[in-house]
């Protein structure tokens, strides 16, 4: 089988950095009132900017596919040229409508004269991982000799104001208990657009450093979990769930039908359990050694959970120190999707790596639970 090795790493983060401050200003005001819970959700996941596709009125300055269709053109000019890609694959939690299928529309929009093959990855945060891994197989097995790979998010869009019927307002809860808060509200004040793509290709770049993809593991957990994050659909006490196609217009409305909500006491029991036994799992596949890691990039959808995360996976065997962690929560958001790509970029393009040195990547997937371990080789 054919080596696999990713060449190139671009982003296109929309507008300028929103500060906390700013937030609310562009998102809007829920029922006229300023959110009681804002502060004390920014003070937990400690983001101080995150980027939005929306100017300083909420109005929208970019679709997700023009996203997309933006970092791939800034991949491909110090790469090689649109006509020569064979694969696109596109990865997303939010695409513009629910047909086309969101790779179709990212082609349609990057345009041209060139005929590929293309695939859209569909899910959470796990999405922009599932899409570069079919990239990945495909160069692997021969199919192809070079794929493009996006992962991208416009969840702004999900949370104007105008989808929100009421404001969860729960401060003494979620002073006791931050887990609380990882609610409706909480997602208004985590979430970030933006979009990144990395050219994959059967042989390394003459110059310059490459990341030779060892693997990428991926793993779910639904056979096992109830539903913790969900949009479209109405989840009742069991964690069962209702589709919107089975309600009533006024039952959408009521139950706000359109906006991303989390089941918080479903999170905090699980998230970090699945990554760890995910890891271990793993680790036995692919007899994975994390001392010799040199650099682990945990996608985090708040940095509350990086204590808790370096805590049990040293309690199940991996310590990784914290100076081999690389996150950049804090200052692009929790970009869904292209989290994890967005990391890759930032460390791929810092001129830090040295060949020899080993990339592990970890991105949890809340939905319904699953995970993604990848592995690279600085070449």
């Amino acid at each position: 089988m054919n080596k696999v090795y990713i060449n190139a790493i671009e982003k296109y983060m929309p507008n300028n950095p929103v500060s906390n401050d700013e937030m609310e200003g562009i998102l809007g005001l829920v029922n006229g009132n300023e959110s009681k819970s804002r502060a004390l959700i920014l003070r937990n996941n400690k983001i101080k900017t995150r980027y939005y596709a929306l100017d300083k009125n909420g109005n929208p300055t970019h679709s997700n596919a023009q996203l997309s269709a933006l970092a791939v053109n800034k991949l491909l000019e110090n790469s090689i040229d649109l006509s020569e890609i064979e694969l696109l694959t596109a990865g997303t939690s939010s695409p513009d409508a629910i047909q086309p299928a969101h790779a179709l529309m990212v082609h349609g929009e990057l345009g041209g004269d060139h005929q590929m093959e293309v695939m859209s990855a569909h899910g959470t945060c796990n999405a922009g991982m599932l899409s570069l891994k079919y990239a990945y197989l495909a160069i692997k097995a021969g199919e192809v000799s070079n794929a493009v790979s996006a992962a991208s998010e416009t969840l702004s869009s999900w949370m104007l104001a105008k989808n929100y019927k009421t404001e969860i307002d729960k401060r003494k809860e979620i002073e006791d208990n931050p887990y609380i808060a990882f609610e409706k509200d909480f997602l208004r004040w985590m979430l970030s657009d933006g979009a990144a793509a990395a050219l994959l290709q059967d042989k390394p770049n003459e110059k310059g450093i490459s990341l030779k993809i060892e693997w990428i593991d991926v793993r779910s957990y639904a056979n096992k979990l109830k539903t913790c994050m969900y949009a479209g659909c109405l989840r009742d006490n069991n964690g069962d769930v209702t589709g919107w196609r089975q309600l009533s217009v006024e039952e959408q409305n009521n139950n706000s039908i359109l906006t991303l909500k989390q089941d918080a006491k479903i999170l905090q029991k699980h998230i970090i359990n699945c990554g760890v036994d995910h890891l271990k799992k793993v680790s036995e596949k692919k007899n994975l050694n994390t001392d010799k890691i040199d650099w682990f990039l945990p996608h985090l959808s708040s940095m509350f959970f990086e204590k808790e995360a370096y805590n049990k996976l040293k309690e199940g065997g991996f310590d990784i120190p914290k100076e081999k962690w690389f996150l950049n929560l804090p200052k692009v958001g929790n970009v869904g999707a292209a989290s994890g790509m967005l990391m890759l970029e930032e460390l791929f393009n810092s001129g830090n790596l040295k060949q020899g040195e080993k990339i592990l990547v970890m991105v949890p997937e809340s939905a319904r639970f699953s995970s993604t371990y990848m592995l690279l080789t600085v070449v």
